[in-house]
């Protein structure tokens, strides 16, 4: 992996992707600081070995130059972040953009505008890229929430600098952490999926089979399996044409030597809120008109029993509707079952927005090992696919 250190940044100007595509409010204020935060350690270790910076970031979905999604709205708050003054660029590539970026001296910064009020970024033209290769000496890659789009950004641009590029700090975190599991992980290694679907989670279950020892299911999908093992799902969410597949799994599961575990008792709602009334059953009866929506307190004790014997974990989805304060008990249970593992020395990753949503909202975010700050990226990673931004820095 080509990292950091092995760069020479010397009175050179880096080009570094960040993922600044961060949540404002109506007035137009970072909401969320998170990506910015995570961006800093590779500015700065930039900035203290003589170089200077060329900042760019996507901000949203544009539809042109929608002025609402400009991020020179974000430059006040990167500066205070960086505890340095930003400069901002109102063009992206051309020359004005290139006479701002060469001006640029040893321990300044430069943010460019939204990439994406150019159509030719996520088509991944090369001739915007080779642009935007003007604008530096060396590029470093830090954006791991985009390395799964072959943007101009974040993949055609690298071809322009042969050997002078490379994985940002937060970028190498995330392949290290993603590989602490899929590869080189302690065992037992534990995979904890959440999610209303099995459809949407088959890739990942697919490719886990063959990487962990146990595997806990939670959330909606649950019902799916529950109707395929002959079991009463009630109202649950469940899709019935993904039965047949959930008991092939579960039989593949088997001969892989891999223990699937479903909740066994469930929470159930008589309607979709926060205030349906609530009733305790068996995972395998649930009668008409009520719907499970968190894992019940059986479930939670096995689960709890099982996260402390194991020496890595992997948790993405939530056990249950965890925005509905009367049913995040599973979701909650979970993150601090995994804690307490965390802290007598097993290695957690806690990946996908839900889940990381979560982990936030619920103060346990501190207790885990890695959070990743890529969603779409991280379940690309998880279903063994090679992420065109990070095959970039490695040819």
């Amino acid at each position: 992996m080509r990292l950091l250190e092995n760069q020479n940044f010397e009175n050179q100007r880096a080009i570094i992707r960040v993922d600044f595509n961060v949540p404002l409010d109506e007035n137009l204020q970072v909401t969320d600081k998170t990506r910015i935060e995570a961006a800093k350690p590779t500015i700065d270790y930039i900035l203290s070995h003589g170089g200077s910076c060329v900042l760019l970031s996507h901000l949203g979905r544009p539809k042109g130059n929608d002025p609402k999604l400009s991020l020179k709205h974000i430059v006040p708050e990167v500066s205070k972040i960086l505890g340095t003054e930003v400069q901002f660029s109102e063009t992206v590539v051309g020359e004005k953009a290139e006479a701002k970026a060469a001006a640029l001296k040893p321990g300044q910064v430069l943010l460019m505008e939204n990439l994406r009020y150019h159509e030719e970024e996520t088509a991944g033209d090369e001739n915007f890229s080779k642009q935007l290769a003007q604008l530096g000496t060396v590029y470093v890659n830090d954006a791991f929430g985009t390395a799964h789009r072959a943007h101009a950004s974040t993949t055609i641009i690298a071809k322009y600098f042969n050997e002078k590029k490379c994985f940002g700090e937060l970028l190498a975190k995330e392949v290290e952490a993603i590989d602490k599991v899929l590869k080189n992980g302690e065992v037992p290694i534990l995979a904890i999926l959440g999610g209303a679907k099995v459809s949407s989670k088959i890739t990942i279950i697919e490719t886990l089979l063959d990487k962990v020892d146990h595997l806990i299911l939670g959330g909606g999908m649950v019902y799916t399996f529950t109707k395929a093992l002959g079991g009463t799902v009630g109202n649950s969410i469940c899709e019935p044409d993904y039965c047949d597949y959930a008991l092939g799994l579960l039989e593949k599961a088997k001969q892989k030597g891999v223990t699937i575990h479903l909740p066994v008792d469930v929470v159930a709602g008589d309607d979709f809120s926060n205030d349906a009334n609530q009733q305790l059953f068996e995972s395998s009866s649930i009668p008409d008109g009520w719907e499970g929506l968190d894992a019940g307190p059986k479930s939670r004790e096995q689960f709890h029993q099982l996260i402390l014997k194991c020496k890595t974990i992997l948790w993405n989805g939530p056990l249950g509707v965890f925005e509905f304060p009367n049913f995040a008990k599973g979701t909650i249970a979970i993150g601090e079952s995994i804690g307490e593992a965390t802290k007598s020395g097993a290695f957690s990753l806690v990946g996908g927005g839900d889940s990381v949503a979560a982990v936030k909202q619920f103060g346990l975010a501190s207790k885990m090992s890695y959070i990743s700050t890529g969603g779409g990226a991280m379940l690309e990673s998880l279903e063994g696919k090679t992420l065109p931004g990070i095959a970039a820095l490695e040819v």
